[in-house]
């Protein structure tokens, strides 16, 4: 599994229009988001007269500087990080999209997945709509430009919400206002609060740390939210009994030290590892993480096991891509490049070694093939998630059913694969008492097979497909 998307949005009182404090704060944001995406990067900055943009493909770092960043002045500005789900890997694909017309301009950030995007992309075009990229972002932009040509921001936003189907978290300007959009089942985060006098929206809470800022609450599913530089109004667009947040949110895409949906990261991940203990005991000498994502679960699974922490295998963090590598042998070589084992932690041992998941199973059998020949006597495997059985639709970069181990082979047959003396998932039960949520509260599309929106080919378990389905009772606070 890839990371997804980070979406940003900072707007200030109007006093300070002429300042590039809003482009630096983006771009700081971006930075503590950067584990969301790590393709492209955009910032656009509002001046009160037009949007100024600057865009590329790499990190945060290698994209923006000191000068460049001072060029974007204004009090209004919304921000990206990316790893592509629908489209390439091209500067065309980048985001914010900025699209201009006959009123002003909009510029537009998403976090999530159209599934209905080829469909509205198609009627689009039989208008006569000309589009630059593959992103179904942009056949979003081009549905609310289509919209604010003849009503109002909040009504035009209501009824391009109408026609999609999928997964987004949307942070939006339209001259010199900006707004925060969630799709009505909340399946992507999203989250705002007080920065510097002003507001902030962001796909997660660390970025407001980031900026000494005070988070105020998560964007409801079903809401949009209207930012000026010194007061917020909600309106409620669509109402849902149960939301379908990402479960994987939990498990491996945000940063622990996040707080999503009200839960605090960092305990879930602790949790599930306390959950892997009481279901999959074993006898052991140490329990060691697979890093990053396996760290917090681990502890918890040495904590109620009573198991000593220990680290068996250190991450190099400053690596960039290896997958361009020919042949076998230097595949093997970027494995170890990418992650190496601390010899005399695992020699002689019995080994406890928790990871987050299992897509492929080739990773896994990887890594637990260093950790034998480092001298671990013993490998059990424990995964803090559930069997990964089907492909995901709803914005999280994942293998084909058929590329899924799980999918077509059993516990026993996955144990055999990556070379285990034993294999225990998490399951779901106890990844939702974990979660301290129901069943219903969560998309568990990957885990299950049955997702909360009509996807072709696919099991429903929600009537809901769209805003039409949902009350619309429109509520303004």
């Amino acid at each position: 599994m890839k990371e997804e998307c980070g979406v940003a949005g900072i707007i200030l009182p109007g006093d300070r229009p002429q300042s590039n404090t809003v482009a630096f704060k983006l771009y700081y944001a971006l930075y503590a988001l950067q584990h969301r995406g790590q393709e492209s990067t955009g910032i656009m900055v509002y001046d009160g007269t037009s949007s100024h943009s600057i865009k590329g493909m790499g990190l945060v770092p290698d994209v923006y500087n000191k000068d460049s960043l001072g060029h974007l002045v204004g009090n209004v500005g919304v921000g990206h990080v990316r790893y592509s789900t629908t489209g390439g890997s091209k500067i065309e694909n980048c985001q914010p999209f900025v699209l201009k017309f006959k009123g002003g301009a909009v510029a537009i950030a998403h976090n999530g997945n159209l599934v209905n995007a080829r469909t509205l992309k198609d009627e689009l075009e039989c208008e006569g709509r000309i589009f630059i990229s593959e992103s179904d972002t942009e056949v979003i932009g081009h549905l609310l430009v289509k919209e604010l040509i003849r009503h109002d921001p909040i009504e035009s936003i209501r009824n391009v919400m109408r026609k999609l189907v999928g997964s987004y978290s949307l942070v939006i300007h339209i001259g010199g206002v900006l707004y925060a959009v969630r799709d009505p089942l909340g399946l992507k985060p999203l989250c705002f609060g007080k920065v510097d006098g002003g507001y902030a929206v962001f796909s997660e809470s660390v970025a407001l740390d980031t900026l000494n800022g005070t988070l105020i609450r998560d964007v409801r599913p079903g809401e949009v939210i209207v930012f000026t530089g010194n007061s917020f109004e909600s309106y409620q667009i669509g109402n849902e009994t149960h939301p379908a947040h990402c479960v994987f949110e939990f498990i491996y895409f945000a940063r622990p030290d996040s707080i999503i949906d009200g839960k605090l990261v960092y305990k879930v991940r602790e949790n599930i590892g306390r959950e892997l203990a009481r279901e999959h005991p074993v006898e052991a000498d140490v329990v060691s993480p697979v890093p990053d994502s396996g760290i917090t679960s681990a502890i918890g699974y040495a904590r109620e096991s009573g198991t000593k922490y220990l680290e068996g295998l250190m991450k190099n963090r400053y690596i960039g891509r290896t997958f361009i590598l020919p042949g076998q042998e230097l595949r093997e070589t970027a494995v170890r490049l990418k992650m190496n084992t601390i010899q005399d932690n695992v020699k002689g041992k019995r080994v406890v070694l928790v990871d987050d998941s299992i897509v492929r199973g080739t990773t896994s059998r990887r890594i637990i093939d260093m950790v034998r020949r480092a001298g671990a006597s013993e490998i059990h495997a424990r995964i803090g998630s559930p069997a990964i059985i089907a492909p995901c639709y709803l914005g999280i970069d994942m293998a084909t059913r058929q590329e899924l181990i799980a999918s077509y082979k059993t516990v026993k047959e996955v144990e055999s694969l990556i070379n285990a003396d034993s294999l225990g998932y998490l399951s779901i039960d106890g990844l939702m008492r974990a979660l301290g949520r129901d069943k219903c509260d969560m998309c568990l599309g990957c885990l299950t097979g049955e997702y909360p929106v009509e996807i072709p080919g696919e099991n429903c378990i929600r009537k809901q497909t769209r805003l039409d389905d949902f009350n619309n009772n429109q509520e303004s606070s």
